[in-house]
């Protein structure tokens, strides 16, 4: 439902508390007292089946019996009566609820069937709910405090949400002591309804939020939350502290993977993705939150410290490294420009020690030199009182560098240590936007959360490389392998079915034959070429290592058959039931390269994920891995390699020679659209993964299938929480001129093509499209338009080929509101193929993806001498509407247009059917009139 009637509860005209109370210490009376000492401006009616009045004020019986509307009901009352409240909401059209009861879920069968009524009856009248266990929301902008707590913050621009009501209220106490302020609180509880992707769409949206902190016990509707988070994280910081760190989910698998990606690594990765950051105390939510609303973002990990005492300038730098952050290395300049002010015994490196008797113009020109330092990406100043140090000149003398613009592109923390003696220095540093922390480390930690944020933006910005891969491989043969192991009664498929798959896929898998007899074996052996490796086939023997169930280097027949007998004995001996098929016989690769693990599986929250890492028989001993969530694309491939030590192995350590890392950006593309396409694996490993600088390789491959989707009829992508590529929307179309376009969605890697394309408009056309006249867009500008979220947009491309060269002809583009009803609509075409017919294809087609998307409503806005958009808006059917600032509004019902075809088509038959006579009976009289005329006798 979107932002849907979010308004109703969070901007009420009218509230009715039902459930309310004059019984000192029950929740209805706090909810009462909140209403009648906060000022809230809108009207409240209180509902109470037993009292004619609670302190003065009527009640009534039922919310449907009071005569005003009601925007917001708040629900006080025992769990088994709030479906039967619910009900009476609906009758009443209210369309915000906020349900504080507990007894639903949590408490078992009865609890959950209550809970699953309210949402039955939530769908039927279009009521939103936050809750049910929750505390409510509090929003000071309007004086409303509709919770039980007796506490309201001062007005901020930060939109708290919590998953905890009990630390949702410690922390409002606490901000309030801190005097931090709150654009919005709100205590999600159960979330039934609304959650936390619908709160990040709502005050994504919201002018008086500039941040959103939250705390997350886990995520419900996880696609909905990728969606929201990833469209506002580029404008708007959500910061994240997430509880169950050290969870123990990572049970006995059946697969590497499904041991080595616990639920901590796969949302710590969902949160890159998203571009969220996240912190890992309370206080960090709201140091991280104060940081990047004052200072610039870090370009890199490189920090500066300066420091006037050696202890703590060790203590910082070993906070830096621990957290992944690098020492800056001072310039020959800023160690020349130090070396003529500072004392000689100096650090003369970094930190920097000022030395103990500094004063403020030795800070002063060691923080100038760090400003104007390039190897120096943010600086953190850290300062003990000493005998001769005056921290007030030093606080003054910072704050007046700092404020010269030319020095506003670093980030600055500080750390004034102590209490008394240096907090009228901190109170200098606060005041002028300068973060400051009681200790060194505080400091550190703040600076790497921003500079993680800056890399999970970076992430959403960058450009990934085009990669030729097959994305529509056969998926029926795989679907057989796949339904014939679940109907056999098995999940994990035997290495040859693996293998099998993959091929289908255009995996580099090395040749793999099944002997059934060790003649069999032999005659494969002898056919590949010696040496050989021979591995045990069985379905119930999952790990062959672990069994001895692999014999390397098999040199000759005689060692075939010997390796044949002691594989059977093995596995016998291992499982006397083991089903044994016999062996597989492969050749003996040298393992010239490195051995890496490609693994996945589906998460309940987030889907299909992606492991890779250093592999081989170590695979779970060293644990040096990483985790992403599919589609991948090169850029994301790429981060993924650079959080792993193998990394630095397979693009050259110490002058070694670097691994083909194209055909491993391949390989894991390649590997992303499996899992894309096939919801039905489970687990799925391939490792090793040999890769070295000429070729990779596919050793061995291990896929469990999830028996109960076998038969399960799948959504496209219904499985994935980021929306990949939609293929099906592709279309091929002809120009008036004959000329071949293709119609499709855009791409990431779109982005050289569409700057070629707006470079190619006239001013004219410029002006038209984006109301100004732009000379050159920039990357973050281009990106916005090229990397889009297939849920919240669709943007189709006319691609041609000319000259052996792709490029843009035009884009028509839908962007969806965050009600998912509503949306707006811009096209452009390139000025040389405008009149062949293309801006109206492709608004066409926008439009008939809209209304397979369900959108109900679509809008143009359009300078009025934009003639040919005009004519082609009306064209279409779209409502002329001149606005006040001068430009046009172009609506297009697509419900009704519908609706009106329904209605008049039966009208419209009847006036063809009435037609049809007429013409008949016409017909016959004028071949009466032909007819020779009979005398009459």
């Amino acid at each position: 439902m979107g932002t849907t009637n979010l308004d109703k509860i969070f901007n009420p005209k009218s509230v009715a508390i039902i459930g309310a109370s004059d019984v000192e210490g029950s929740v209805g009376y706090a909810i009462v007292k909140n209403f009648a000492q906060t000022g809230f401006s809108g009207k409240v009616y209180f509902v109470n089946i037993r009292k004619p009045e609670i302190l003065g004020t009527k009640t009534y019986p039922a919310v449907d019996k009071i005569f005003e509307q009601i925007d917001l009901a708040m629900i006080a009352t025992p769990a088994k009566t709030v479906p039967g409240v619910l009900e009476e909401c609906g009758r009443a059209e209210v369309k915000g609820v906020i349900i504080v009861s507990a007894g639903f879920k949590e408490t078992g069968p009865e609890g959950k069937a209550l809970e699953e009524k309210c949402v039955e009856l939530a769908k039927k009248y279009g009521i939103r709910i936050i809750g049910p266990n929750c505390i409510g929301i509090i929003r000071p902008r309007n004086n409303l405090n509709a919770t039980f707590l007796d506490k309201m913050p001062k007005q901020g621009n930060i939109a708290f949400l919590s998953q905890s009501g009990a630390l949702g209220s410690a922390i409002l106490e606490w901000a309030i002591h801190e005097n931090i302020g709150f654009s919005n609180f709100v205590s999600v509880g159960s979330m039934i309804d609304v959650d936390f992707g619908d709160l990040i769409d709502f005050f994504g949206s919201d002018p008086k939020t500039k941040s959103i902190l939250m705390y997350i016990e886990g995520i419900t509707e996880a696609r909905k939350f990728m969606s929201a988070a990833r469209h506002f994280a580029r404008t708007k910081p959500i910061i994240v502290v997430k509880s169950g760190k050290f969870s123990e989910s990572a049970k006995a698998a059946a697969s590497h993977t499904g041991s080595l990606s616990g639920e901590d690594g796969i949302y710590d990765a969902a949160f890159k993705r998203a571009g969220v950051v996240r912190v890992n105390e309370i206080e960090d939510l709201f140091n991280a939150a104060e940081v990047l609303g004052t200072q610039p973002l870090p370009k890199g990990p490189r920090l500066a410290i300066i420091t006037n005492a050696g202890g703590p300038g060790v203590m910082t730098t070993d906070a830096l490294i621990a957290k992944g952050g690098k020492l800056a290395k001072l310039s020959q300049k800023s160690i020349d420009s130090l070396n003529a002010v500072l004392p000689p015994f100096w650090s003369h490196g970094n930190p920097i020690d000022v030395l103990g008797d500094a004063k403020s113009d030795r800070y002063r020109a060691a923080v100038e030199a760090c400003l104007n330092d390039e190897n120096i990406d943010g600086i953190v100043i850290v300062f003990t009182q000493q005998a001769v140090s005056e921290s007030v000149e030093i606080a003054k003398s910072i704050v007046e560098l700092v404020r010269s613009k030319t020095y506003r592109t670093k980030t600055i923390l500080t750390s004034f240590m102590g209490f008394s003696a240096v907090q009228e220095a901190n109170s200098i540093l606060n005041a002028n936007n300068i973060p400051t922390y009681t200790t060194p480390e505080q400091a550190i930690r703040t600076y790497m959360y921003m500079y993680n944020y800056q890399r999970n933006i970076d992430l959403l910005y960058e450009t990934p490389e085009e990669r030729p891969v097959d994305e529509s491989p056969p998926k029926r043969p795989i679907m057989v392998i796949l339904r014939n192991a679940a109907f056999e009664g098995r999940e994990v498929l035997t290495e040859d079915e693996a293998k099998k798959i993959l091929k289908y896929y255009n995996f580099p898998v090395v040749r793999t034959a099944v002997a059934n007899t060790v003649e069999q074996a032999a005659n494969f052996a002898l056919e590949m070429g010696y040496p050989v490796v021979l591995k045990i086939l069985s379905p119930q023997i999952i790990h062959k290592t672990d069994v001895g169930g692999v014999i390397l280097n098999v040199k000759s027949a005689k060692e075939v058959r010997e390796a044949f007998e002691l594989l059977i004995q093995r596995a016998t001996a291992y499982n006397p039931k083991a089903q044994i098929i016999g062996v597989t016989v492969q050749p003996m690769v040298e393992k010239k390269g490195y051995e890496l693990i490609l693994g996945g599986k589906t998460d309940p929250v987030f889907g299909p994920v992606i492991l890779f890492g250093m592999g081989g028989v170590g695979v779970e001993l060293f644990k040096d891995t990483s985790i992403g969530l599919p589609p991948l694309n090169t850029t994301l491939i790429r981060r993924m390699m650079e959080e792993t030590k193998v990394y630095e192995l397979l693009k050259g350590y110490r002058n070694s020679v670097p691994v083909d890392l194209k055909k491993l950006d391949e390989t894991i593309l390649l590997f992303s659209q499996l899992l894309v396409d096939f919801p039905q694996i489970k687990e799925i490993d391939i490792n090793p993964l040999l890769i070295n600088e000429k070729e990779a390789c596919i050793l061995d491959a291990r896929i469990v299938v999830d028996k109960e989707k076998i038969c399960k009829k799948f959504e496209p992508h219904e499985h994935m929480v980021i929306s990949p590529y939609p293929k099906k929307e592709e279309l091929i179309w002809l120009l008036k001129n004959g000329q071949e376009v293709l119609l499709r969605p855009i791409k990431p890697e779109d982005e050289p093509m569409w700057l070629e394309m707006f470079q190619s408009l006239s001013e004219e056309s410029i002006r038209y499209r984006f109301f100004q006249m732009l000379k050159d867009t920039p990357h973050e500008v281009r990106v916005r338009y090229c990397n889009i979220d297939y849920d919240r947009e669709t943007a189709i491309v006319a691609e041609t080929i000319e000259k052996g060269k792709k490029k843009l002809l035009g884009v028509g583009r839908l962007s969806i509101e965050a009600d998912g009803k509503n949306g707006e609509i811009a096209f452009i075409v390139s000025d040389y193929y405008q009149g062949l017919g293309l801006g109206t294809k492709m608004v066409d087609y926008v439009l008939d993806l809209a209304k397979e998307k369900g959108i109900q409503s679509v809008y143009a806005i359009m300078l009025p001498d934009n003639y040919r958009a005009l004519s082609l808006t009306k064209k279409m059917g779209f409502k002329i509407d001149y606005l006040s600032d001068g430009t046009i509004k172009a609506n297009l019902n697509l419900q009704q247009e519908d609706i009106d075809i329904r209605c008049k088509l039966p009208e419209a038959n009847k006036m063809l059917k009435q037609e049809t006579q007429t013409k008949s009976a016409s017909d016959n009289k004028k071949e009466a009139d032909t007819q020779p005329k009979t005398a009459s006798v």
